[in-house]
């Protein structure tokens, strides 16, 4: 996967994925994130007229309405539906999750998570923001490669809120754990090179 094209499928798939786009009903336990990555990511909104506004409630509208717009099909195709002018990408809710979780990510943050999908270090230096003004569910809040729920890690569910990846000093003095209280910042997949915080915030324009 060396050409620019295979590059922002895969980059696309895991920005999705982040979102908590695993299937709660999926008997798969592949430990690879790009084995499922593609299925989760299908979205019955792919190209359709809901989805650029989809894509835009994750974000504030001074960043979503200039930003590149994106779907993913079940064969991790990428559909860029908007291309956008301030270094931001936005991507609809998929319905393969409990909740409505349409994500905006910079430049950064798109870095970072080509480092995930990849499961090698993110880039040092490379601070990175992602919205979620909608909200969020996460199989997860330990394993950045958990494919399902678990009886000790239940569908995380966060409000709106706000990532910051790629910064191991912003985590410092935060809560983590398998069960989190999400009405306060806390951190996702402690212990790990994917570690972020979280951080819940109003939602507004």
């Amino acid at each position: 996967m060396t050409s620019r094209i295979s590059r922002t499928l895969l980059i696309g798939a895991a920005i999705v994925a982040l979102t908590g786009c695993n299937k709660a009903g999926d008997s798969s336990e592949k430990s690879g994130a790009s084995d499922n990555v593609a299925a989760a990511a299908s979205s019955s909104q792919a190209g359709s007229p809901d989805a650029v506004e989809s894509a835009e409630s994750a974000a504030p509208s001074s960043i979503a309405h200039a930003a590149s717009i994106m779907t993913m099909d079940a064969s991790g195709n990428a559909t860029v539906l908007r291309k956008g002018t301030n270094g931001w990408t936005c991507i609809p809710d998929s319905p393969a999750t409990p909740g409505p979780d349409p994500m905006c990510v910079d430049t950064n943050a798109m870095k970072w998570a080509d480092a995930w999908i990849h499961h090698k270090p993110p880039p040092q230096g490379a601070v990175g923001v992602m919205y979620m003004l909608e909200g969020g569910t996460d199989a997860s809040n330990t394993d950045p490669y958990a494919t399902k729920p678990t009886a000790e890690n239940d569908w995380v569910k966060t409000g709106p809120h706000v990532m910051v990846v790629g910064s191991k000093e912003v985590l410092a003095g935060y809560p983590s754990g398998a069960k989190p209280d999400t009405s306060a910042p806390y951190v996702m997949w402690a212990g790990t090179p994917y570690a972020h915080l979280m951080v819940p915030i109003g939602k507004g324009s």
